[in-house]
């Protein structure tokens, strides 16, 4: 192709823009959009040193403010500055040099020094040998866009890393919330929250008077885990004397946690060769010391540590800060949970009948207190030797878990005590304790069921009366069971019962086991009543016939009580002695 009179043809042949108006009109129309289109175009010479641009359009001068004379005969990296991704240039360059075409985004600066981002797209020319002989670069002003970018990315990250922060949070909680053991709360905490956000880390907490009373250590990384631990065991005088957490310690008020470096030029007068040995193993780059408190007082301190010396970042600090005070919180309730659970015991130990041992009779008891409630229950049991020979046997629970419950339990056994003292048969115990629950104003509402046993020889002869109650069961020699299903009627302070209650009467051979039982025995969330029930006769069958009562209880509370029970639950086991076998003595 012949150049045009007064346009210089760039190496390679190729025409310029002014060429292209003499040759078709097509071709005419393209150069007219290339030369006065909208969109900033180049044209570099890729065979002269350094690359320099041969042809600018008006796009390109409108945009970077550089004339066409300033432009022409320079690298396009004058459009460089400061903030320009050094990364994304290399990228550009490596792309050129590779003869392949390439997209970046840049950070570009005009003439008059504004900045824009500039999406710079470079495209090689290739003549018929496959050689590049120029470089077409376009340019477009995306820097509206990459401020919408920008900003939905952060709104990304921001709402990325407040999602972290509430998954964290939530599963702190979810786990304090499983533990109803201050020590193992204290160690969940740290177990879940060290990975998340530190190389290592540590709980301490402490007692009234100061003292550290539970540490655990905690390192992300599984090959420092048997440091941890052993730095776990040491004297404690890292804790002791540093002065960060005894200050975090002491504070009366709320303090901002703040990512620090590690001092680690005392480090050596405040802890043992073992101490200093462990804790530089473990990395001693930054801290963050995060106060756990719990409403006027500070239980202890969570405290975080990086190997590197700027590990944390402002997320961090935030997240622990919310950590601090919730896990705080969390102890604070599992450490209130377990006082009141205590006094509870104390008290449900303190108002259930003291069982002395009969003579004669093979006899067990148990009480197994609900793991749900800090509360005291109403289950009761009671065993009473009668005037007449005859022992009364009585075993109780009253609706609700509360201390409400335990009084009206109290009441219940005193009651019941009483009448079943004065000789009358079972179907007026539960009349009388009735008739008094309603008459007293006691609302509230119990199931119980009381068993008049008399020996008689190889036998005992048994008249029982329940109220709602589920049914006695009875172990026969052979494995054969009995469910003791009759004489039943509706609960203690539900109705009144003009027309008295029933009562039936069976006769145990020896050899025989009664077993008398509450609710929390048989039922709970995941086994319905009739299930339980059906279950504990199955327990009862698979018994060998020589199974005392302590080894009957011993079963049943093994095989049918929760881990975690959910209700309490009372048992009472009375066997029938066999001639020639002494009775166990408890």
């Amino acid at each position: 192709m012949t150049a045009t009179a007064g346009h210089r043809t760039p190496p390679g042949g190729t025409p310029l823009p002014g060429e292209l108006l003499a040759q078709a009109p097509d071709e005419r129309l393209l150069a007219l959009a290339v030369t006065v289109g909208d969109l900033p175009l180049t044209l570099s010479d890729a065979q002269a040193p350094d690359q320099p641009l041969v042809w600018v359009n008006d796009a390109f001068t409108r945009l970077t403010g550089y004339s066409r004379v300033e432009a022409l005969g320079r690298n396009c990296r004058f459009l460089q500055g400061p903030a320009t991704d050094r990364a994304a240039v290399r990228r550009l360059r490596e792309a050129v040099r590779a003869g392949r075409p390439v997209s970046e985004v840049l950070l570009n600066y005009r003439r008059d020094g504004s900045v824009f981002w500039n999406r710079v797209v470079i495209s090689p020319v290739h003549d018929a040998d496959g050689q590049v002989t120029h470089l077409v670069g376009a340019q477009l002003d995306v820097t509206a866009q990459v401020g919408v970018d920008d900003a939905r990315d952060l709104e990304l990250e921001l709402a990325r890393q407040t999602s972290s922060r509430l998954d964290l949070l939530r599963a702190v909680s979810d786990e304090l919330a499983r533990h109803l053991d201050y020590e193992t709360a204290v160690d969940a905490l740290a177990d879940v929250v060290v990975p998340a956000l530190a190389s290592w880390g540590f709980v301490a907490v402490v007692g009234d008077r100061g003292r550290f009373e539970r540490v655990h250590v905690v390192a992300t990384d599984p090959h420092l885990a048997r440091a941890a631990a052993q730095l776990e065991e040491q004297t404690g005088l890292w804790l002791e004397r540093s002065p960060r957490i005894r200050t975090a310690l002491d504070s009366s008020v709320e303090l901002v946690p703040e990512p620090m470096p590690v001092d680690r030029a005392d480090l050596p007068s405040r802890t043992t060769p073992r101490e200093l040995q462990l804790l530089e193993r473990l990395g001693l780059g930054s801290s963050l010391i995060v106060q756990l408190r719990a409403r006027d007082r500070v239980l202890g301190v969570l405290v975080l540590l990086h190997h590197e010396p700027d590990g944390f970042g402002p997320e961090t600090a935030i997240t622990a800060a919310h950590l601090g005070r919730r896990a705080g919180l969390a102890l604070d309730n599992v450490q209130l949970y377990l006082a009141q659970r205590e006094a509870a015991l104390t008290l449900q130990q303190r108002l259930l009948p003291h069982v002395e041992p009969v003579a004669g009779l093979d006899l067990a008891t148990a009480y197994v207190p609900s793991s749900r409630y800090a509360q005291v229950g109403g289950d009761w049991f009671d065993v009473l030797p009668l005037r007449d020979g005859a022992i009364g046997l009585a075993v109780g629970d009253v609706v609700g878990h509360d201390l409400r419950a335990a009084a009206s339990m109290g009441q219940l056994a005193s009651l019941m005590r009483s009448h079943a003292w004065a000789g009358l048969p079972p179907r007026e115990v539960l009349d009388r304790l009735d008739e008094l629950v309603q008459g007293l104003g006691m609302a509230e509402v119990a199931t119980c069921v009381y068993l008049h046993w008399v020996p008689a020889g190889d036998h005992a002869r048994v008249t029982y009366a329940r109220a709602g109650h589920p049914p006695p069961m009875v172990r026969l020699p052979g494995g054969e069971v009995l469910r003791l299903d009759q004489a039943n009627s509706t609960p203690i302070g539900l109705t009144s019962h003009t027309a008295g209650r029933e009562q039936d009467t069976v006769d145990l051979p020896a050899g025989s086991t009664l077993v008398v039982y509450t609710d929390g025995l048989v039922e709970r969330r995941d086994r319905g009543l009739r299930e339980g029930v059906a279950q504990l006769e199955a327990e009862l069958q698979a018994l060998p016939d020589d199974a005392d009562a302590t080894a009957v209880r011993d079963r049943l509370v093994q095989r049918l009580a929760a881990t975690s029970q959910e209700d309490d639950l009372c048992l009472l086991v009375v066997r029938v002695p066999v001639s020639g076998h002494p009775v166990p003595q408890p």
